[in-house]
């Protein structure tokens, strides 16, 4: 699990962070300062983990829509061999593929909508034929024209109705999950095909349903599907066992295996190994891991993250961790759910080197692993906040947000002064004790998703931010060294502010439709719209025109707060299915437009951008006379597109023929 974005405290960059913005999107440039200072058998052990997450990239491409690939080959030819392509047009491809890019395909990451190229069909396929008469790879198929692949892919491109969603959870009446959504997990499957059918591997697989109405599993392993993207990854896991320290060569081995066998046994010993190692410097994230993508909550999104600890901001997530079982011990929910016993909970602050996939460009700011409620429940987990993630959001965001969206200039006020802390506390919580918290019941078999089905990740999202919101008031947190006695209740306002503020604000971000369907956005909707409807906790008021969430009352919003989060683990405890789909699509996913159309209003008047994509650092080897590798360097791109097809270059190579 993980936590997504939210709106940063701001402050006045001094380097570049904020490179450029298209359309409603920014793309940021992320730092990794303390790579330098690594010593060189660390640095070697990242550039192998580095290589290898650039190796899998591909792999989410292809499971977030089954033409992504073919279309960006398309758009890249184009502009590497663009000279004769007219301004214009040159122009608006080159803003539809960065936003092709930032969203892994043509789907919107937090709306779940498709966009589309805003020239003229004609135009871009004599831009086509243009960088194909300069020398362009174009990627045809056997014996296909450019003519056949453009009327092949047209609808791709500039349909907005064609294939409109990317995962629908909720959609309209009478249309199956599968079906709906646009995604690569699935192959000519519905809901009603996987009745009594069970899969063997349920994370790492694409099902495709046969003529003859069988239902195959075609498992992401080596020799399966995507066979030599994963043996190249293998590859660079292999070279860098040897500058790993013990338990992390161990968890590498591990998931070596994983990758060859593609089996749920060796994934189980994968996840043992990863979360047994504690004190490695360096980590990294790599595989089939969360479940966003699939309308089932059930298939694993590819990603990768290569990471070392930051240690100057590690002792304040340690701390919530040594104190799991306190924090357990007093949840507000019926004590059969409480852990007993809580063991293995490592927390740490994290500098990100590279995401891929699932996770890259447009990045998470913590996250909270393994999955498996098996293994979480007897080896612990690991949460990590990701710092560098965290300073860039805060460095390129621009303080305008806050007031503009604040009933009072003290309510502003707060949030610049205690908006990052009350922000990064409440994030370390959410990952520590909220996702690393609580039991389901034994005829679940650890398993609750399989039980509340496409509702799953809401309403776990929603469990964890509110195990934050509730403890945040906690004295404990002033005993522990986390805030300041003093400033203890003005910390906690300042968060609660912010939490209604943002469901309310997010609405910038879904500028077609009436629902939402990214499950971090219906989370924070639901709660916020419950407390609105069964609290006195926050007003709903009108100035100049201007709608405003005004959180009135910390104690009612706490009390609120703790009520909800009682139901919404008993729910995930139980597997109650009916009570989760009423929960989340009474108060999570429908919104007034009209509203959403004023928020949009505002925030383009200030030009404020919806969501973030980053570019990477990049890494390079030093290598002696011999060519082994002594040093490794680190430089910023400063270029989303330089840096996009660097790495598609990389991996053109590595597709399933």
């Amino acid at each position: 699990m993980r936590s997504a974005a939210r709106e940063p405290a701001a402050a006045i960059p001094e380097r570049p962070y904020l490179l450029e913005r298209i359309d409603d999107a920014a793309v940021v440039q992320l730092y990794a300062d303390g790579f330098a200072a690594l010593p060189p058998r660390e640095k070697v052990l990242i550039w192998h983990l580095y290589q290898a997450a650039i190796a899998g990239r591909d792999i989410f491409y292809d499971q977030r829509y089954a033409h992504s690939l073919e279309m960006r080959d398309l758009l890249e030819a184009i502009l590497s061999h663009a000279a004769h392509v007219d301004a214009p047009t040159r122009a608006e491809i080159e803003r539809y593929t960065k936003l092709f890019w930032i969203n892994s395909g043509p789907y919107n990451n937090l709306t779940a909508r498709k966009f589309v190229l805003a020239c003229t069909p004609e135009a871009f396929a004599a831009a086509v034929r243009a960088a194909a008469a300069d020398g362009a790879q174009v990627p045809l198929r056997a014996g296909e024209t450019i003519d056949d692949l453009l009327c092949r892919l047209t609808p791709m491109f500039f349909d907005v109705d064609f294939e409109p969603t990317v995962t629908s959870k909720t959609p309209p009446a009478g249309a199956d999950i599968l079906t709906a959504s646009a995604n690569n997990l699935y192959d000519g499957v519905e809901m009603r095909d996987l009745d009594g059918f069970e899969e063997r591997h349920p994370l790492n697989s694409r099902l495709r349903k046969c003529d003859d109405g069988r239902i195959v599993e075609e498992v992401y392993r080596v020799g399966g599907r995507y066979g030599r993207a994963i043996e190249a990854i293998v590859a660079h896991l292999r070279a860098a066992i040897p500058y790993a320290t013990p338990p992390m060569a161990a968890a590498l081995e591990a998931l070596i295996a994983f990758y060859q066998s593609g089996e749920e046994t060796d994934r189980e010993k994968y996840d043992i190994a990863w979360v047994q190692d504690k004190g490695s410097s360096v980590d990294t994230i790599n595989g089939f891991i969360e479940v966003y993508l699939d309308a089932r909550s059930i298939k694993g999104a590819w990603e990768a993250i290569v990471s070392y600890v930051n240690r100057d901001k590690t002792t304040a997530i340690q701390k919530i961790a040594a104190n799991a079982q306190w924090f357990e011990d007093r949840m507000p929910w019926a004590p059969e759910y409480r852990k007993e016993g809580v063991h293995g909970v490592t927390a740490t602050a994290i500098d990100v080197v590279i995401e891929a996939g699932d996770s890259g460009p447009i990045t998470p700011v913590g996250i909270n692993l393994p999955n498996d409620q098996r293994i979480r429940e007897r080896y612990g987990s690991k949460s990590v906040s990701l710092a560098n993630v965290n300073e860039a959001y805060e460095k390129s965001t621009m303080p305008e947000y806050r007031r503009e969206f604040s009933w009072t200039p003290e309510e502003a006020a707060r949030a610049e002064r205690w908006g990052a802390l009350a922000s990064e506390l409440t994030t370390n919580m959410h990952e520590v004790i909220g996702h690393g918290s609580g039991k389901v019941e034994p005829h679940l078999n650890g398993n609750p998703q399989n039980a509340l089905k496409e509702q799953f990740s809401a309403i776990e999202e929603s469990r964890a931010d509110l195990v934050a919101l509730y403890f945040l008031p906690d004295r404990k947190l002033v005993e522990l060294g986390l805030v300041p006695a003093e400033d203890h209740d003005t910390i906690v306002r300042t968060e609660y502010e912010s939490y209604a503020r943002n469901a309310l604000v997010q609405l910038r971000r879904i500028r077609e439709g009436t629902q939402i369907e990214e499950d971090h956005m219906r989370n924070r909707q639901m709660i916020v719209r419950w407390l609105i409807a069964r609290t006195r906790a926050i007003d709903v008021r009108v100035r100049d025109g201007k709608t405003y969430y005004v959180m009135v009352d910390p104690v009612a919003f706490r009390e609120g707060v703790g009520a909800l989060l009682a139901d919404v683990q008993r729910i995930k405890a139980q597997g109650d299915y009916a009570a989760a789909k009423a929960l989340v699509e009474t108060y999570g996913v429908h919104f007034d437009p009209a509203l959403r159309d004023e928020i949009v209003s505002r925030v383009d008047r200030l030009q404020l951008p919806s969501y973030t994509g980053f570019v990477m650092p990049k890494l390079t080897p030093v290598v002696d006379d011999g060519g082994a590798i002594i040093d490794v360097a680190i430089s910023y791109p400063m270029d989303l597109a330089a840096q996009m097809l660097e790495y598609s270059a990389a991996t053109r190579d590595l597709r399933d023929a």
